[in-house]
């Protein structure tokens, strides 16, 4: 008999309801522990695998269990329409996670800890630092407002303020109170510089030792690749390139009514995926040497806006970041099923994003390489977008 376990997870405690194939209630415990040793064809359904059921998803995968991760709206879904008890308590939150899990068509399996997982944790903390220098810069950009006649213009660097508050010379307690600050801040601003700097060089170590493809595309350096890669974690959970653009956020929103089509910019998905690509996208743009920017061009002289060219150009991108990481992963696939060490150069498989239906000519920059091996198609197309010259005659041929 195939079982299902839900879990509610808290910080303190978990609780866990069994159901079997019909939605029965088999049983229910707040402490697991030789508890489910009683069904053998057994799948765990966490809710919030990836937040509160994170330590408890991972455990459960390192004891070879399979589990399933349930979002969070998903289960409360499950639980509101439920024609049972609907009371909001532990026992009837971890069955509407084991009803959800039987309903749902597709839900992800967690996978254990690799690379990703590691890039995501050092993305994240470089987002908090990001904030934090932005915070401060603009705090001392404040106070400089308020010792600087006339104000003050442009990026706050912490060598131009340096300077800037060595010449001031305030008359009176108040303004040498603001100086001190901002010297304080001043201070804070370096610290906080030289741990972004040092972040970028631990990223871009993590990066390469994931052999991702990613960074072989113009614009995506280890940065963007960290949090490409981190926050997309296992790719496979995409069917197709078009639904990494609605997570990422640079597929359009159809509102249409009647005849009339109508597409607007998306809001939805992962805001810090969408801030990569743009990352990405303006780095093209400001080299005007790159065919992304060519590509730019074209769609301005085609009667578009800057923005919408700049986003057409991030969804381009997209589909190549989508490319890049399904071949990435098809090839730790084969190096998986082969006993002999890996089974081929790193990225191999990335020359299958050359097919589509997009414009041939690719959007980013040309460069050289030295992969050997004729790749596999991939299962959905991507435009050709940063491949390596060699790559682009190898898919030209097949």
């Amino acid at each position: 008999m195939a079982v299902t376990i839900g879990i509610d997870p808290h910080k303190g405690s978990h609780t866990a309801v069994a159901l079997d194939e019909h939605e029965e209630t088999l049983g229910q415990l707040t402490s697991l522990c030789e508890w489910a040793k009683a069904w053998s064809d057994r799948t765990w359904a966490v809710e919030n695998a990836s937040g509160l059921g994170y330590l408890l998803a991972q455990q459960l995968v390192g004891a070879g269990e399979k589990v399933l991760d349930v979002p969070p709206k998903l289960a409360a879904r499950a639980r509101l329409l439920d024609n049972g008890d609907v009371n909001k308590n532990d026992p009837n939150d971890a069955r509407s996670v084991a009803v959800a899990a039987l309903r749902a068509k597709r839900l992800s399996e967690v996978t254990k800890e690799d690379h990703a997982a590691v890039m995501r944790l050092w993305a994240r903390r470089r987002k908090d630092l990001t904030s934090s220098r932005t915070r401060v810069a603009n705090r001392l950009h404040a106070v400089i407002l308020e010792l600087v006649p006339g104000g003050y213009t442009g990026e706050i660097y912490a060598n131009k303020v340096a300077r800037l508050l060595e010449a001031l010379e305030p008359a009176g307690a108040v303004p040498a109170a603001r100086k001190e600050l901002a010297e304080e801040l001043l201070g804070d601003l370096r610290r906080l510089d030289t741990q972004l700097k040092e972040l970028k060089e631990r990223l871009a170590v993590v990066v390469a030792a994931s052999r991702t493809t990613t960074t072989r595309i113009f614009g995506v350096g280890p940065v963007v690749a960290a949090i490409t890669v981190g926050l997309t974690a296992d790719v496979r959970r995409f069917p197709d390139k078009d639904h990494f653009a609605a997570y990422n956020g640079s597929a359009p929103i159809e509102v249409s009514s009647g005849p009339k089509k109508i597409y607007r910019l998306s809001m939805r998905g992962s805001r810090q995926l969408n801030h990569a690509l743009h990352m990405a996208a303006v780095t093209q743009v400001r080299h005007a040497h790159s065919e992304g920017r060519a590509y730019y061009d074209r769609k301005v002289a085609e009667g578009k806006t800057g923005k919408e060219a700049l986003r057409a150009l991030k969804r381009r991108i997209s589909d190549a970041l989508y490319a890049a990481m399904v071949a990435d992963a098809r090839r730790e696939r084969r190096e998986d099923q082969t006993s002999g060490g890996p089974g081929g150069q790193t990225g191999n498989g990335s020359v299958a994003c050359a097919a589509g239906s997009h414009p041939a000519k690719p959007a980013l920059r040309p460069s050289h390489s030295r992969a050997k091996a004729k790749p596999r198609p991939l299962r959905q197309a991507a435009p050709a977008i940063g491949l390596r010259e060699d790559q682009k005659k190898i898919s030209k041929a097949s």
